[in-house]
């Protein structure tokens, strides 16, 4: 069992001891250069001050919950995920790792897999990779691998996605507890989320929320509360807290540190992810990302993370965006359902609407989500899509044009 974790402030203070007192002989950490604020191979304080421990990892691997950061697409920082878990492995064995790539349901696919009893082809299919999670599962089967080689549990830390979709549209009081997929009532999140949160949802306005906006007046009052955006902000705490619990049940029964991968949305700041764990009983978690040399460097603010690592320029492409309908869908007794059509997408421009029934795509009968979301990520730029739906006990062909770039 790892030793009582060393409070933030404490890790810190260890990682940068000796700063002010080393000799004139020493080695000193290369100079960062512009335009990378954290040179590449070095890790760094929320602020992007080198650290002068050769390696934080051993202080980190004390800590009962690891949160490792992400941009789901891009190939280098699932590469320093594999990397930072194999230096954290080699301080403390005792490790799980937490996936927010698959919801709660893919759980018995995971030990599956963890116990060899699938090959990749098999996991992927037991786990619906594809259609819950869709990023290509060649950025993420190397930490697979690695969690199946040292017989490390895996845990599906995420709820479905309609979830929290309705959760955005209905409101979390007014999902019925049976049909919360076990998630408790969240912790009230912080006003600086909320705020991150609601200039996130003003750059892609609904048309719901187009409809409620408030006209500019020379009021210091502040607005009234825009319905819409505080579903959203109630969806993404109901998704932070999901993920929140299954972390804090799988140290709580396991004893072993907790190493999570996640998106950096729901880390940074330590809003979201950390503030449930705060919330749960568990404060004493370690927020680690990893800084691409293109990124801003006034984003080190101090508060951003506890620890970043630098790296590179990019060794290849992030993924190219993949093709998407622009729709939010829903399964009913009668098939696969059009729940919301967003605005200036292609579904939009295609005249789908919400409400309408989906029945096949390309020829190609749909029966589940799944299906069509495999079918327009087949999609290359400048083609077209054909679809039946059914409106007003009314089937209709339609065509959806995906954009040329």
């Amino acid at each position: 069992m790892p030793s009582r974790p060393l409070p933030r402030l404490l890790l810190a203070a260890a990682l940068c001891l000796g700063a002010g007192t080393a000799r004139a002989d020493e080695p000193r950490p290369a100079p960062v250069s512009a335009p990378a604020c954290v040179a590449p191979g070095l890790w760094a304080d929320g602020e992007g001050k080198p650290l002068t421990a050769a390696t934080p990892l051993r202080r980190i691997a004390e800590f009962p919950v690891i949160l490792l950061g992400e941009q789901h697409d891009k190939p280098d920082h699932h590469r320093w995920q594999l990397h930072t878990l194999a230096g954290l492995h080699a301080h403390n064995p005792d490790l799980a790792i937490g996936l927010e790539m698959l919801p709660r349901r893919a759980q018995p696919a995971l030990d599956r897999w963890v116990a060899g009893e699938l090959d990749e082809s098999a996991f992927l299919a037991a786990s619906d990779w594809r259609a819950v999670w869709g990023f290509d599962p060649d950025f993420y089967l190397p930490i697979l691998r690695f969690a199946r080689m040292n017989r490390l549990p895996l845990v599906a830390l995420n709820v479905e996605r309609s979830l929290i979709a309705r959760t955005a549209r209905d409101g979390w009081a007014a999902i019925p507890p049976t049909e919360r997929e076990g998630v408790g009532q969240p912790a009230a999140p912080s006003a600086a989320y909320r705020d991150r949160l609601t200039e996130a949802l003003a750059a892609h306005p609904s048309k719901e929320q187009a409809s409620k906006a408030e006209p500019d007046t020379a009021s210091d009052a502040p607005a009234p509360p825009n319905p819409a955006a505080q579903r959203f902000i109630e969806a993404q705490t109901v998704w932070d807290r999901a993920m929140a619990e299954r972390i804090a049940d799988a140290r709580r029964t396991s004893g072993r540190a907790v190493v999570a991968i996640l998106g950096e949305g729901h880390i940074t700041h330590r809003n979201g992810v950390p503030h449930q764990l705060a919330d749960l009983g568990l404060p004493d978690s370690v927020v680690l990302l990893p800084w691409d040399a293109e990124r801003e460097c006034d984003a080190l603010d101090g508060r951003i993370a506890d620890v970043v690592f630098g790296l590179g320029p990019a060794s290849d492409p992030a993924e190219p965006p993949r093709p998407r309908l622009g729709v939010q869908l829903e399964v009913s007794a009668e098939g696969v359902r059009i729940e919301q059509v967003l605005e200036g997408g292609v579904a939009a421009a295609s005249g789908l609407q919400a409400g309408d029934r989906l029945i096949a795509a390309a020829g190609r009968p749909i029966r589940q989500p799944a299906d069509l979301t495999a079918l327009v990520q087949r999609q290359t730029p400048g083609t077209w899509l054909p679809l039946t739906i059914q409106r007003d006990g009314e089937t209709k062909e339609l065509v959806a044009k995906f954009p040329a770039e």
